[in-house]
């Protein structure tokens, strides 16, 4: 058995190609043409080997590296956004959010889908998304430290795989292959900007392959990219509009001599990033016929994002204004410094007659979280004197995080002659897993009373060290009881150490009726553990108005709430598809899915302690007092938010996608495909909140709930309805053009403006092309110019009335368009790159 083969029956998942599918009447030249290879067997997928990618039982889209590079992208997680209709990525995040952006599969959140690379689980990133939105509690892989120079192409799997890959495959699975050639390479510099300013962006890519001794590959691929901030915010209501009870006279008379005044609140746009990564991937034949190989990753990323500005007058002393260390007021930064680590070696070959393979993967992401430009204002009140200024720091240590995954697997398989069309498969496997997750506690001067301004240091009692080990192994047999019927079934079990033991399973079958028509189905059960950072991440978020404490559900203090600790989530997945070659060279997909789960992990809803000034409940500010939180005496509204368990949600959904190559003879030809996901989410169930909540007060005069109406829009609305993406892909000798129009459904979300009841906010339905122009020049140079959302289109901006009640609680309102937007709120991006193979 090849390499290749081995990753495939190791994988687990039974795939099939949605987009890259060519009709086994196609020819090998057309599939070529389309960068599909109809003749490659599966590399991840069902356990029998030799499948070919038109006969998988299951959908998954596979997508090669020319079609990453036509999307402009440099970063892999948009540029499988842009080919994936499933496959959706967060474009803006709050806080720290926004410096580790995440995606999702189907509508579910990120830690639904499982990342591997060369079919072995990729560790998560330590920095969780705390703050409301539809990537609320991702704490997924980070795409980011994947090169996209590394990619020899990507299989996404929309099926659930718990019972193969990982209990908590509950979305699908994307499965990263990286290049293995032992020769050749490329060189490739990319720079780009957004039509309205911003975002500028340069990467350089370097890919080579060698051969270091006979029997061997060792395939590097070292990047560096950089991408600037952009800003698409408002002027600051507080420092010019006389409407806002922020406002005054005298404070003007000082802030409009800032430069830049009005606009002064940045918070609106990309965070800025510095991203360095090198990736190998390598091996070399035995004696015996044993493969030895490693493969394995380094990342270093510098991001930092805008926070709200602070007003001149937020550090007071008793000296005067011209020795505060911000006399003008500041706009801090938040900021990262992460490292990401990854290894992974093995062992493979054939044993007794059965494929065996070992290995063990070790992963690390260790981030320090900086807030810079910044100033702790009780710290700097209370060191000043009638005769000597104050004192603060203007850059702070705010903590760490740091989350590890070590992983060992071994995985046999054998095929026997039973009688049947082909033989059966039989596979069997074990893991475990250890997994640590780490926060670190902020310097003395970040973590002073209130702490430092826009993000303070983790307190004392918010550090801490936690870890989890799991046990697991799993069988699958694939059978083909007659040549145009397959059965692919697994089991799982697996036992953790804080949550006991499961059993998942999953059934999958395909039957061709002829060479036009095949159906396939699939059901399956998964169970999500919650990720050590949803369990137990405690911290503090602030606004120039608000302070609320980000509440560990395992801690002491959410049981004072009647908050209990995270449990499970446990998932339900149905499919059903159909798989047709209507005419020659033509392959079209449909495949249904339901997903139900039981027990979803959330987000609350902010659960006030005061609104506004007023006490909302006294028992949330019991808990954060008995976290050991201190909070900013001088906002209006504190309270706390935290992840529970408390909700059962039904997805459903369909894929559908068409391919079909036109040859234009002597003009070239036109690779054509349609590629499109309908779906939505529905609350099913909701759990009541406990009785320390429901006690009225003024605020709320029904008391309040943990599951509101904004965090259920979140789930339920705030993803299209629909995207429809229509590519077509021409080339005529050196010439390429690839045109994409994408069409976005309506997407709507309630959001809180601050006073008043609940706003709903729309973006509607909208139409985004894309569009790449690629020559290539003598010496295999190729020269492209492309853009991204060609016309630069905005989402619908934020209402009037949601304008003005934002402006009545007396905050920037610097936001005009809303973040849940699918296709971001940058408008175009135009770029350029140049690329030398050899």
């Amino acid at each position: 058995m090849t390499r290749t083969q081995r990753i495939g029956w190791l994988a687990g998942v039974s795939l099939a190609s949605l987009v890259a599918a060519v009709a086994s009447s196609a020819s090998a030249d057309d599939a070529a043409a389309a960068g599909v290879a109809v003749e490659e067997v599966i590399v991840t997928g069902t356990r029998q080997t030799g499948l070919k990618v038109e006969d998988s039982p299951a959908p998954v889209q596979v997508v090669d590296t020319q079609a990453l590079a036509r999307t402009g992208q440099t970063d892999l997680r948009l540029g499988l956004a842009n080919v994936v209709p499933s496959f959706n990525a967060q474009a803006f995040g709050g806080d720290t959010a926004n410096l580790t952006l995440s995606a999702r599969l189907r509508g579910l959140s990120p830690n639904h889908a499982l990342v591997l690379i060369n079919g072995k689980r990729r560790h998560t990133t330590s920095n969780l998304a705390v703050l409301s939105g539809a990537y609320q509690g991702a704490a997924a892989a980070d795409l980011s430290f994947i090169p996209t120079g590394a990619v020899g192409h990507i299989e996404v799997l929309t099926d659930g795989a718990a019972a193969q890959y990982g209990t908590d495959a509950i979305a699908g699975v994307v499965n990263i292959i990286l290049k293995k050639d032992g020769e050749g390479g490329m060189i490739s510099a990319t720079g780009g900007e957004y039509m309205d300013e911003g975002g500028k962006t340069a990467d350089m890519t370097v890919n080579i392959g060698t051969s270091p001794f006979e029997g061997s590959y060792l395939n590097l691929t070292a990047q560096t990219k950089y991408h600037g901030f952009s800003n698409r915010g408002l002027p600051d209501q507080r420092v010019y509009n006389p409407a806002s009870p922020s406002y005054s006279a005298a404070n003007n008379a000082v802030e409009k001599l800032i430069p830049g005044y009005p606009n002064l609140n940045l918070i609106s746009g990309d965070a800025e990033y510095r991203v360095s990564n090198f990736m190998y991937n390598a091996g070399f034949d035995l004696p015996g016929g044993f493969e030895l190989y490693s493969f394995g990753s380094y990342g270093h990323k510098d991001a930092s994002a805008y926070e709200n500005y602070r007003r001149y007058n937020r550090v007071q002393g008793v000296q005067g204004a011209a020795d505060r260390p911000f006399p003008l007021g500041f706009s801090p930064r938040e900021r990262i410094i992460e490292d990401d680590y990854a290894v992974t070696a093995g062992l493979s070959g054939e044993l007794g007659g059965w494929d065996v393979d070992f290995s063990a993967t070790y992963g690390l992401d260790d981030i320090e979280v900086r807030v810079e430009d910044s100033a702790n204002a009780s710290l700097y009140r209370d060191t000043s004197t009638a005769t000597t200024k104050g004192f603060t720091p203007t850059s702070f240590h705010a903590g760490t995080w740091t989350s590890s995954q070590t992983t060992y697997n071994l995985d046999v398989r054998k095929g026997f002659e039973v009688g049947m069309a082909e033989p059966l498969n039989v596979a069997l496997g074990a893991e475990q897993r250890h997994e640590t997750y780490e926060i670190g506690a902020g310097d003395p001067a970040s973590r002073y009373k209130e702490g430092s301004q826009s993000y303070p240091g983790f307190s004392l009692t918010d550090a801490g060290k936690h870890s989890r080990d799991s046990w697991a192994i799993y069988a699958d047999l694939a059978a083909t009881p007659v040549e145009a019927w397959v059965v692919d079934a697994a089991v799982r079990y697996e036992h953790f150490s804080d949550f006991g033991e499961t059993t998942v399973a999953k059934l999958t079958s395909r039957y061709d009726f002829n060479d036009m028509i095949a159906v396939r189905g699939t059901i399956s059960t998964g169970f999500r553990a919650p990720t050590l950072a949803e369990a137990y991440y405690s911290a503090t978020n602030v606004s120039p108005t608000s302070a609320f404490v980000q509440l560990a559900p395992n801690s002491s203090a959410a049981r004072l709430l009647g908050i209990d600790k995270l449990k499970p989530e446990e998932s339900t997945n149905y499919s059903f598809g159909i798989v047709a070659h209507p005419i020659p060279k033509m392959t079209a997909t449909l495949d249904v899915y339901q997903i139900e789960l039981k027990d979803r992990i959330f987000g609350s809803s902010s659960l006030f302690g005061t609104r506004g000034g007023v006490s909302a409940s006294p028992a949330v500010l019991a808990a954060i007092i008995a976290n050991g939180n201190v909070l900013d005496s001088t906002v209006t509204s504190t309270g706390i938010n935290i992840f529970s368990n408390g909700i059962d949600t039904k997805s459903k959904g369909v894929d559908l996608v068409v391919s079909y190559p036109t040859d234009l003879g002597d003009y070239g030809r036109i690779d054509w495909s349609l590629a499109a996901n309908f779906g939505s989410t529905k609350v099913t169930k909701v759990k009541k909140p406990p009785t320390s909540l429901t006690t009225p007060s003024v605020p709320f005069p029904t008391g309040q709930t943990m599951f509101s109406q904004d965090a259920k829009s979140l789930l339920e609305t705030a993803s299209p309805k629909y995207k429809v993406g229509l590519t077509a892909l021409y080339t005529f000798n050196a010439l390429t053009i690839s045109l994409t129009e994408t069409m976005f459904g309506k997407a709507e979300a309630f959001s809180d403006p601050g006073t008043g009841p609940l706003q709903l906010v729309t973006v509607k339905p909208s139409a985004i092309t894309d569009l790449e122009v690629s020559y290539k020049l003598p010496g295999d140079v190729t020269v492209a110019l492309g853009a991204n959302n060609l016309f630069n289109k905005y989402p619908d901006k934020l209402s009037a009335t949601y304008q003005a009640a934002c402006i009545a609680g007396g905050g920037g309102c610097v936001t005009q368009y809303p973040g849940f937007s699918p296709y971001g709120i940058n408008g175009g991006y135009y770029y350029g790159r140049l690329t030398w193979a050899f």
